[in-house]
């Protein structure tokens, strides 16, 4: 079967059907992709924070959750640390990325959700208002200047993709985790 295949056309042929998603799962393996090569695809976890989007690299993100139904409050810690919670018998300080950023309180709602960095020595879970799911982009829509956000979080950002009239600046939660003032959360 070639390249131009349409899958929808073998739906009557389930057999054939799975030959060819095998083929183009081999070939993407490969590097070679169904339409050429999409070596320099990005992809990314979108989050909202209050009205403005973000995407995360994903190799940053360890898992997205819902909010746990029970934190534990830390004496004596920044009111931007809300506690720690148990999560399938691991302990995960929860962070409002919100208001670490200096925009206020994070309103749990809903579609509130908690992203797990993934960092060898800094267990830490994020907490925004929306994960919004992978976001992929390719090399020519990464931009180098963005229109300056809201949150205080410029020196977390590293660059931005824009696709049609939407911009999504990467955020680097790795920098966030291992800045001075996020590693000082004893209230002073």
């Amino acid at each position: 079967m070639g390249a131009t295949v349409d899958l929808a056309s073998l739906v009557k042929q389930p057999f054939d059907l799975l030959k060819e998603l095998e083929r183009r799962s081999r070939a993407a393996a490969a590097g070679q992709g169904a339409a050429g090569s999409l070596l320099d695809e990005w992809v990314g976890i979108g989050f909202r924070i209050d009205d403005e989007h973000f995407v995360a690299n994903r190799h940053e993100v360890r898992e997205v959750l819902m909010m746990p139904d029970s934190i534990t409050r830390v004496p004596g810690a920044k009111r931007w640390l809300l506690g720690i919670a148990n999560l399938r018998g691991h302990l995960l300080p929860l962070i409002d990325l919100k208001m670490i950023l200096g925009g206020g309180r994070t309103d749990i709602r809903r579609n509130t959700r908690v992203i797990s960095v993934n960092h060898r020595e800094i267990p830490a879970g994020l907490v925004v208002d929306e994960v919004l799911g992978f976001r992929r982009f390719v090399e020519s829509e990464q931009v180098q200047e963005w229109a300056p956000t809201v949150l205080r979080c410029d020196s977390y950002l590293s660059s931005a993709y824009v696709r049609g009239a939407d911009t999504w600046p990467v955020f680097s939660l790795q920098a966030l985790i291992e800045s001075k003032s996020f590693l000082q959360a004893a209230s002073e």
